[in-house]
């Protein structure tokens, strides 16, 4: 004789109805923690004399302001055995654009760089409509800041004072770059 036994399932609904119920919970502390500690970052409002690196450049000013953020990195380095800055045709012969003279800054206005004392490199540029005049200002400091200026006119001369006020009363406009999360996809807490 065999027996036959029927077992009912257990109310599936109510199972399901508790998971739910545990999921959303989930959801809802997720969100108000996100809420509550995520970063904001909005965008920082830059000054009338100031350009932000990423959206006011054109690409040949890009790259010309990313290869100058290179040859100052070197330029600090060699600073560390002499305190005078690296002549522009020590520059040049080392291969350091956008100092050397080649095909890419045939390309990107073409610039006559020089030195200004012992404290900028301005690099003129032959055809404004194609990428502005550059300045980089070195900081006296081994380790200080380089701070970069553009000039969009055609008739850029070497200016007479490099003071901000000066630099900015004759037209130049300062290059600030702000990277934030959206771009660099990294926070430092």
């Amino acid at each position: 004789m065999s027996r036959v036994q029927v077992v009912r399932p257990a109310g599936a609904g109510h199972e399901t109805l508790y998971v739910l119920l545990v999921s959303l919970l989930i959801l809802l502390g997720a969100a108000g923690v996100v809420a509550l500690r995520g970063e904001r970052q909005d965008e920082v409002p830059l000054a009338a004399h100031q350009l932000d690196a990423r959206r006011d450049l054109n690409a040949a000013e890009q790259g010309i302001y990313a290869d100058l953020r290179v040859a100052f990195d070197e330029v600090q380095a060699l600073r560390e055995d002499t305190p005078e800055l690296v002549a522009v045709e020590v520059l040049a012969d080392e291969g350091f654009p956008p100092f050397v003279n080649d095909a890419s800054s045939a390309s990107r206005g073409q610039h006559q760089w020089q030195l200004l004392g012992n404290t900028a490199y301005l690099g003129l540029s032959q055809d404004a409509t194609v990428a502005g005049s550059f300045l980089l200002l070195v900081p006296n400091a081994s380790d200080g800041a380089a701070d970069f200026w553009l000039s969009r006119t055609s008739a850029t001369a070497v200016p007479a004072e490099l003071s901000p006020e000066a630099l900015q009363a004759a037209g130049w406009k300062q290059i600030a770059a702000h990277y934030d999360a959206g771009v660099t996809r990294q926070h430092s807490h």
